[in-house]
């Protein structure tokens, strides 16, 4: 399997799914929102729902989730609950996933698509 998760509008999206040049199911997650069976799934391949959990997003500041002890089901619950709050773009290829858009975690994900 090899899929995406994305935002359509996020320029640092595009320009990855242009330099990976592979072609994968795409999920614009903001028109077809990600499901509890997807956000589970892709918890299991990364480990935990915090390492899915952007802190970038503008709203953990403007909700002070700085200040609060997060525990994994409210990791869950923000991702679930607003698009901005998983870290972009998310690739799977076959068992394996790729979170985010470090330059380490593209390096990583291109070698894996050169297997």
């Amino acid at each position: 399997m090899r899929k995406v998760f994305h935002l359509a509008k996020c320029s640092t999206c595009q320009r990855i799914l242009t330099e990976v040049n592979w072609t994968f199911d795409k999920q614009e997650i903001r028109s077809q929102k990600i499901t509890e069976d997807q956000i589970d799934q892709m918890a299991d391949l990364a480990g935990s729902y915090q390492a899915l959990f952007s802190k970038r997003a503008i709203k953990y500041r403007t909700l002070n989730l700085k200040e609060k002890n997060l525990q994994e089901q409210d990791y869950r619950k923000y991702i679930l609950e607003d698009d901005t709050f998983l870290k972009r773009p998310v690739f799977i290829v076959d068992q394996s996933i790729f979170v985010g858009n470090s330059k380490s975690t593209i390096e990583a994900l291109q070698k894996k698509l050169d297997e």
